[in-house]
């Protein structure tokens, strides 16, 4: 199947890679028609420029004919200028000439007036053809820029699909490298796996084999030695007692605990809520330290003054509940009988809201009516006594699931076992309104709290009773929060372990039968301790002769190491202890060298030079050939002389300024060298008792 799959995704890779293969030869395509317009283009612009320039040429060439004429008219003109005063004089003798000029010059003047026309012509078609070669220039331009930038834009396409191409092509390069691997390994998978299912196959057959012989001979010895069945039948199946899951009581107990622990919050919370709640109702909205509360309030807080005696049953209640629960017992809704009672004192804690709660809502309405009352105020009023209400009704619909879980251990038939597990969701669901509730309690009687203390009359009373209020209601939504989300984390293992009883039925028919049960389990775990007696250990005989001659053996060579070790061991303490001694002696004459030397010197100072020299001479003589004897006058020896170390330090060699520090040095430096020769010895005695066991096991094997 997963080579399947990533041949499916093979060929999606390859179709996509084969449709971007053909959009690039697409845009090829389309880039090198693009580059034959604009080659075609180019040549078009070209030929136009060859023809403007002929053009060019031609109005050149026409504009030097316009100048050649201009000037022959010129010349013309001023011909027959000088020609009209000789016309004048010889008008007589002239009069064919004059003829003959006049023709003359209407031929010229046909002549200039056409050469003045095609000039104009060609003027105008050469502006003409100057306009349209600019027009056609322009959009050759326009449209070369265009189609150059196309190009452009194009050309990074037609680069883009390249690259992106080209890492495609690696990319697929390196899927296909990886599932070419991933492949072989499936296969080599696929191989094992085969020869794993051969291998099951053939102990399955085996099994299967095994099994059958192994019922063939159960059901002979039912046949033979069970005198009845009492699977078949719920009544008897009921009474027998099942394995002992250890593992699963001590889950129970454990959790049992947790609700314990925050049932105890909760009642806490409650206590508090109601406590401070009667505190509130004494200062606000009449002080009774000045005047006299009302009538419903004196009745709400005798109410609630009583809170304590329908709170705390509900502790006890899961405490008896907790107890109940142990390492001996088998925990089902048949077995929890204290649950009954917890339930009993749950309604009881609900009688007490319900009695409580028009007290409440009416204590609210009183305050709304107060002068001092806002609208903001009075829509909290409102809110909280919504949320009174819903409180009350959780505690009425967690009241009533539990009262069903707590039937089985009371009444056989008032909650069917498939019901089990939906009531137990319902109580998970009632916990989280509860949780929800809770959450707008505390909200809206924060926003409450806030309106009320910043009131002009708002006392400091009045602002400690708020924040003890709100601080138990926040409790109270904190131990909701965590006792919904224990129970929603834990409603699984709740409805898998309501199987834990008689198998191969639909467990226990009734509490008796339950209690039957646990009598049975009592003695059957009583009966089991008889049997497990401890038995006397022995050896055989033969094992029993060979070892004796083998103690005797070792037995005599072990006393005799034991001697000399003991022997070496006294002899070296002995040594020890004669080694601090003289080491303490020789540290404490250096030390009393040096203060000699230091004190002659000082005396040298206050002589001649030549008798100082004599003086520290003989004094260093002295306390060379002395030792441990002092020569000074100042010196006070100690007249007892103890061979222990304390003794030794107690010596002084000068009473002024005795040697703390080095008396310190030295016994710490003492210590740490005894430490260190005692871990030698210590480890040197290890290897020594190791190398005797492992002699005394090759001797005791070779016996063997």
């Amino acid at each position: 199947m997963a080579s399947a799959e990533l041949q499916g995704k093979y060929q999606k890779l390859a179709q996509e890679y084969s449709k971007l293969r053909a959009q690039n030869q697409v845009l090829k395509k389309g880039v090198v028609d693009e580059q034959a317009n604009s080659a075609a283009l180019k040549e078009q612009l070209k030929m136009k420029d060859q023809s403007l320039r002929k053009l060019q040429q031609e109005m050149d060439s026409l504009t030097f004919r316009n100048l050649q004429l201009a000037k022959r008219v010129e010349l013309l003109q001023d011909e027959l200028a000088l020609s009209e005063p000789r016309g004048k004089k010889n008008k007589k003798s002239g009069e064919s000439s004059s003829q003959l000029s006049q023709e003359q010059k209407s031929v010229f003047d046909e002549d200039l007036q056409k050469k003045i026309e095609e000039n104009e012509r060609l003027h105008i078609q050469f502006f003409e053809a100057d306009e349209q070669h600019k027009h056609v220039e322009a959009e050759l331009r326009s449209r070369l820029a265009t189609l150059e930038m196309e190009a452009a834009q194009h050309q990074a396409v037609v680069d883009g699909l390249t690259r992106k191409y080209m890492e495609t092509i690696e990319k697929l390069q390196n899927d296909k490298a990886k599932l070419e691997v991933k492949s072989q390994t499936l296969e080599k998978d696929a191989k094992e796996c085969r020869l794993r299912t051969e291998e099951c196959q053939l102990q399955l057959k085996n099994l299967h084999e095994d099994l059958s012989s192994r019922l063939e001979e159960s059901l002979s010895i039912i046949n033979e030695k069970v005198p009845f069945n009492d699977t078949k039948y719920s009544q008897y199946n009921a009474l027998n007692v099942p394995v002992h899951n250890r593992r699963h009581q001590l889950k129970m107990r454990d959790i049992a605990g947790q609700a314990l622990a925050f049932v105890q919050d909760l009642v806490k919370g409650l206590l508090n809520f109601h406590t401070y709640t009667e505190q509130r109702i004494q200062i606000f909205p009449v002080d009774s330290a000045i005047d006299t509360i009302s009538p419903l309030n004196q009745k709400f807080s005798q109410y609630l003054h009583e809170n304590a005696s329908y709170v705390r049953p509900l502790e006890e209640g899961m405490l008896h509940l907790f107890e109940s629960i142990t390492e001996d017992t088998v925990t089902v809704l048949e077995t929890t009988v204290k649950l009954k009672t917890f339930s009993e004192h749950l309604t009881s804690y609900i009688c007490f809201l319900r009695k409580i709660l028009p007290y409440q809502l009416k204590s609210l309405e009183e305050e709304c009516e107060a002068s001092l009352c806002t609208s903001a105020l009075r829509a909290r009023n409102l809110e909280l006594s919504q949320d009174m209400k819903k409180m009350t009704a959780v505690f009425e619909k967690l009241q009533t699931y539990i009262g069903l879980l707590a039937l089985p251990s009371t009444e056989p038939d008032g909650l069917l076992r498939t019901n089990y597990s939906s009531v137990l969701t319902n109580v998970g669901a009632a916990l989280h309104g509860f949780h929800d509730v809770m959450k707008d309690i505390s909200k809206h009687y924060s926003q409450k709290a806030t309106i009320e203390h910043e009131l002009p009359t708002a006392t400091q009373k009045l602002i400690t009773t708020n924040d003890c209020i709100l601080s138990s209601v926040v409790a109270l939504t904190n131990g909701a929060g965590k006792i919904a989300s224990f129970f929603s984390n834990n409603v699984d293992y709740f409805v898998a372990s309501l199987s834990y009883g008689p198998k191969t039925a639909s467990g226990f028919i009734s509490p008796l039968s339950a209690e039957c049960m646990l009598q049975y389990k009592k003695k059957a775990a009583a009966y089991m301790k008889a049997l497990r007696k401890p038995l006397l250990e022995s050896v055989p005989y033969e094992e029993a002769l060979a070892n004796r001659r083998v103690l005797l053996s070792s037995t005599e060579s072990r006393e005799g190491l034991a001697q000399q070790v003991q022997q070496s061991l006294e002899k070296i303490s002995k040594l020890e202890q004669e080694k601090e001694h003289w080491m303490l002696e020789a540290q404490l004459a250096k030390i009393k060298l040096e203060k000699e030397n230091q004190r002659t010197a000082d005396k040298l100072k206050s002589t001649s030079s030549g008798q100082a020299v004599g003086v520290a001479q003989e004094g260093v003589a002295v306390v060379t050939a002395a030792g441990q004897e002092d020569a000074s006058a100042k010196a006070v020896p100690v007249p007892v002389h103890s061979t222990s170390l304390i003794g030794i330090l107690t010596r002084t060699s000068d009473s002024k300024a005795p040697d703390v520090e080095s008396r310190e040095d030295l016994i710490r430096n003492h210590y740490m060298a005894r430490i260190v020769e005692l871990t030698s010895q210590l480890q040197l005695a290890d290897s020594k008792s190791v190398h005797f066991y492992a002699e005394g096991n090759s001797k005791k094997n070779k016996s063997r």
